[in-house]
């Protein structure tokens, strides 16, 4: 049976050691959906996705980033990580945006969390963006979509555990994530 990681034997709130556990490449893939009103699809799309605040997708994009490498100063229990790898992606599908991040690095624990992490604060900087078109735009379906390295890995598109031998997609060619 599975069991929560971040609590003690006491079962008060704690730090996972990873000392012990041996340094390995691991990655993570999230995605969030950005859901605009068609009005206010059509209005960026019209204006090469720019507001008067500036370009929405590049700001979205160093706003995860900046996130995705400062993840443990805003959840307690991560561990402050030299990130190797981040991209941030937007795609418009329709009137949403797909946003995805993928964070790779060489460490004792994963990425997921950084991951998740960047692709919500480039949905949040979006938002922020475009709010003045409309309070109606709607940050739907945050999710980790792949993870590599570490005990397990994980493939949403694959009902959830992937092959330890999966094809990796991250940092120096190997698999990867927390």
């Amino acid at each position: 049976m599975k069991t929560l990681t971040h609590v003690d034997s006491e079962q008060r709130p704690t730090m996972v050691d990873v000392g012990a556990k041996p340094v390995s490449a691991r990655s993570a893939l999230a995605e969030t959906r950005v859901r605009l009103p068609p009005r206010v699809a059509a209005s960026l799309r019209a204006a090469g996705y720019g507001t008067a605040k500036g370009p929405v997708f590049a700001t979205a994009i160093v706003a995860g980033t900046m996130a995705a490498k400062r993840t443990h100063e805003l959840i307690p229990f991560c561990h402050p990580l030299g990130i190797e790898k981040c991209r941030v992606t937007i795609e418009p599908v329709g009137d949403d945006l797909v946003i995805r991040c993928e964070v790779g690095v060489h460490h004792r624990t994963g990425v997921e969390m950084e991951a998740l992490t960047g692709a919500s604060v480039a949905a949040l900087t979006v938002y922020d963006m475009c709010k003045a078109l409309s309070h109606e735009i709607v940050i739907d379906g945050t999710r980790l979509v792949r993870k590599r390295g570490g005990k397990s890995d994980y493939d949403a598109d694959e009902g959830g555990s992937a092959a330890p031998d999966a094809a990796p997609g991250g940092v120096a060619g190997a698999g990867h994530a927390r």
